[in-house]
């Protein structure tokens, strides 16, 4: 690193505290469907920073489909949330939280529907 550009140095540290203290994104699964965003915030902010809340509803009808996925400010926070509130009670159902897998490619959808 001696023959860095002037400044180099500092961006390289910034660059790399940005990979160690990365964002976590939970699942959180079989929540009531009467939960907001604002419980889901007040559960998980015991825990540390919470970046992002996105309560997953149904495209026709905008109801609530039962899970959420809640982004934690780093992996130790997300660590501690799933510890302490996997299988622990909310509005009368034990909360399924882990942490969120990435997307997988899916079929094509067969449907006699015409699509939007």
């Amino acid at each position: 690193m001696a023959n860095l550009k002037p400044g180099s140095r500092e961006r390289l540290c910034n660059w790399q505290s940005r990979i160690t203290h990365h964002t976590v994104k939970l699942y959180v699964g079989n929540i009531s469907f009467t939960i907001a965003e604002a419980d889901l915030q007040h559960i998980f902010e015991q825990f540390g920073s919470v970046t992002e809340i996105k309560v997953v509803t149904d495209r026709e009808t905008g109801q609530p489909r039962g899970f959420a996925f809640v982004t934690m400010g780093n992996d130790a926070e997300g660590r501690a949330a799933i510890k302490s509130l996997d299988g622990k009670a909310f509005g009368g159902r034990p909360l399924k939280v882990s942490e969120a897998r990435p997307k997988e490619d899916r079929p094509a959808r067969s449907s006699s529907r015409p699509r939007r």
